[in-house]
Order: C-alpha cells, then sequence, then structure tokens
C-alpha cells in the first residue's frame, strides 16, 4: 500500500521537523505521525473517489461553508507557494498542508457542488506535496481519475484572489483590555451593529453584570472594547 512507503514517509517527517538549515534529531514518533497523514490522505482521496467523479465547480452557487473551505484552500496554496519559494520553509508548508486537509476531513458536504469543492481541494493537495512524496501523490493521482497525465506536467496551483475575500470576519471583544469573548461580524458592518453584537454576546454580558458601560471603543475588523465601572 502506497502509504506505508517508507523512503517518503521518512522524507516528509525529515523536511516537517525542522528547517533545512537546522540539524535533525530522529524521532519514530515523528515518523508514525507522518505515515498517518499520509493514510488519512490516502483514505480521503479513495473515499472520494469511490463515489465517482463530480461534475463541475459551480463558483455562483458556493454556499457559506463551501465559501470558507474554498478561501482555506487558497490561503494554504498562498502559503505552500511562499514557502516553497521564497521562505524555502519545507516544514511550514507541510504543516499548512496537515492543517487544510484536517478542515477538508471535517467537510461534510455531499452535494454536487460540495463534492466538486472536495475534488479541486485534493488535486490542490496532492499537486502541493508532489515535490515532497511524488510517488505518493501519483498514484493518489490516478485514483482521482487522471491516469493517462503525470503530476510533473501539471501547473502549480495559483491562487484566485476572489476565493480569499471573507464575509464574516473574527473580532476580539474585550472588557476593560481583557479578552472576554471573539465574535463573527459581517465584513463592514456599521459601528452601532458591532458594539450590539458584541454587548448582547453570553460570554461579555457576564462580566457586565452589575456594572455599567461607559464607552465602547470599535476598531473596525479587529477588536470591540467596552469599558464598564
Amino acid at each position: 500500500r502506497i502509504e506505508k512507503s517508507g523512503a517518503e514517509t521518512g522524507r516528509l517527517f525529515s523536511m516537517f521537523a525542522a528547517p533545512p538549515e537546522l540539524s535533525l534529531e530522529w524521532n519514530e514518533a515523528g515518523v508514525e505521525g507522518m505515515s498517518r497523514f499520509l493514510r488519512r490522505l490516502w483514505a480521503q482521496v479513495h473515499r472520494h473517489a469511490a463515489q465517482g467523479l463530480p461534475g463541475e465547480l459551480d463558483l455562483a452557487a458556493l454556499t457559506p461553508a463551501q465559501k470558507t473551505l474554498r478561501r482555506q484552500l487558497h490561503e494554504t496554496i498562498q502559503k505552500v507557494s511562499d514557502d516553497y519559494g521564497r521562505r524555502l520553509a519545507f516544514n511550514t508548508a507541510i504543516a499548512a498542508v496537515m492543517e487544510f486537509l484536517n478542515a477538508l476531513g471535517k467537510f461534510d458536504d455531499d452535494s454536487a457542488n460540495g463534492r466538486a469543492l472536495r475534488h479541486e481541494a485534493l488535486r490542490c493537495v496532492l499537486l502541493l506535496l508532489n515535490p515532497i512524496t511524488p510517488h505518493a501523490c501519483h498514484a493518489l493521482w490516478q485514483v482521482l481519475g487522471h491516469g493517462q497525465t503525470l503530476l510533473e506536467d501539471q501547473p502549480f496551483p495559483k491562487v484566485d484572489p476572489s476565493a480569499l475575500q471573507r464575509d464574516t470576519q473574527t473580532v476580539a471583544v474585550q472588557v476593560n483590555g481583557k479578552l472576554r469573548a471573539t465574535i463573527e461580524l459581517s465584513v463592514g458592518i456599521p459601528r452601532e451593529e458591532a458594539e450590539a453584537a458584541a454587548l448582547a454576546e453570553p460570554a461579555v454580558a457576564s462580566y457586565l453584570e452589575g456594572k455599567t458601560v461607559a464607552k465602547v471603543i470599535v476598531v473596525p475588523g479587529k477588536i470591540v472594547n467596552i469599558v464598564a465601572k
């Protein structure tokens, strides 16, 4: 089985465990962790392919959850491209792919567009990992229906700037300068609505019991700071 390839698992571990300019202490537990990662990738690709290959992705019909996953995918492409090309930081590139694969594993959407998005994501993951684990990625590339093509002949994934745009943003809520909660707000929300959402957050309201709100400072897209006495 391809996920048992010792040479590729060892290379993946050695590139993940430390930057190339630092010495590496071999760790069997770390190698096993990389093996589990490859097995998860193997399982996801085969599970997806077993359902049949999907149609084209309809970008105009993406649901909020699908938009979130596609944004995470293109953020990963952006980071890995920079790590490979500018920083030569293979360890953080691998970590970014691992983090995205975890998110993809939690993506429970078997609609036509959901499966098309998963297909796009898995194709990109294989292309991103191909410089490090070419044997495993080649085998899985064929499973995705590309039996007559080679990964080496494919262009490296490109970032879609439109996919990086966010509909919502995470905003920190502080009470007297101390973080008490984070909330999701629409991008460009009016200050009054951001203030109201922060004050209504249960985790924040508990810290305001018995106090009077003297002032609310809103830094759009970043922080709502509530001054209470």
